[in-house]
């Protein structure tokens, strides 16, 4: 009865929407981004993503269409800033996100004030999330599967030998640039309701998770999408029925599973020997 009430909430109805769609779209990139090293790229776009909304709110502007180019375009640079043998590349993306946190906490402390504002771009308010971020978020959703989708062989070729993809005279900094806009759009969507410090998670937890239960690519895709949505799904519940934040739930149900899966994974091993 409690959960069928609690679907009588909008608020609940919209994270529900939203939520479920970026699961899915963070689940499906994290796998590539984790098996080729990029997945700090996500945690470095997440506070890029703060500091924009905090510098569109501090303007007027709306957030989500202010910060989806400062993101994407932050994407490119930490993409090239990867693939760049003249930089530390750990380093680069660390001064990146540290910079853009603190510009975003500053431009908050002096316009709305620290408190509540702080709070819900950090760690994500699942109130925060409008009608209208709603239908934006299942516009470009829908935009990000469509491309996963379409181009899914390449992705997965670019992913596991690059060298060997150039080599047949594939693009592949066309594909690892497609990558990151898909990311930086996902980020910016899931942020309102993760928050910074959490949205990484709905990118690394699904594919880690995936990895100790299949061994094919088209396996652990599958798998991270429904780990991600299934463990977004119980954090929401959970969060309504205890009182608790959502972000900081959905990520405690990943760990949860995650070390689950991980326990799972080393009883095979033993017995396999």
């Amino acid at each position: 009865m409690s959960l069928l009430y609690m679907f009588s909430f909008p608020f609940i109805q919209r994270a529900l929407v939203a939520g479920v769609l970026v699961s899915v779209c963070a689940a499906l990139l994290g796998v590539p981004l984790v098996l080729k090293r990029y997945s700090m790229i996500g945690d470095g776009l997440s506070h890029v993503s703060f500091g924009a909304l905090a510098v569109a709110a501090a303007l007027g502007f709306t957030p989500l269409y202010f910060s989806i180019p400062v993101v994407i375009a932050a994407a490119f640079l930490l993409l090239r800033v990867a693939d760049s043998p003249r930089w530390n590349s750990d380093a680069a993306i660390a001064v990146v996100s540290a910079s853009s946190l603190a510009l975003g906490v500053l431009v908050i402390s002096k316009t709305s004030g620290m408190t509540t504002d702080v709070d819900n771009y950090m760690f994500g308010s699942v109130l925060a999330m409008s009608r209208e971020d709603v239908v934006l978020s299942v516009a470009l959703c829908a935009a990000v599967l469509a491309l996963f989708a379409l181009f899914y062989h390449r992705i997965f070729a670019v992913t596991f030998d690059e060298s060997f993809s150039r080599a047949t005279g594939l693009k592949a900094e066309r594909y690892n640039a497609l990558l990151a806009i898909l990311t930086a759009l996902t980020i910016v969507l899931g942020m309102r309701m993760m928050g910074a410090m959490l949205i990484s998670s709905l990118v690394i937890f699904p594919a880690l998770t995936a990895m100790r239960l299949f061994r094919s690519f088209r396996g652990v895709t599958l798998c991270a999408a429904a780990v991600s949505v299934g463990c977004f799904c119980v954090g929401l519940a959970v969060s309504f029925a205890w009182s608790t934040p959502v972000g900081a739930t959905v990520v405690a149900a990943h760990l949860a599973l995650f070390l689950s899966a991980w326990a799972v994974s080393l009883i095979q091993v033993r017995r396999q020997r």
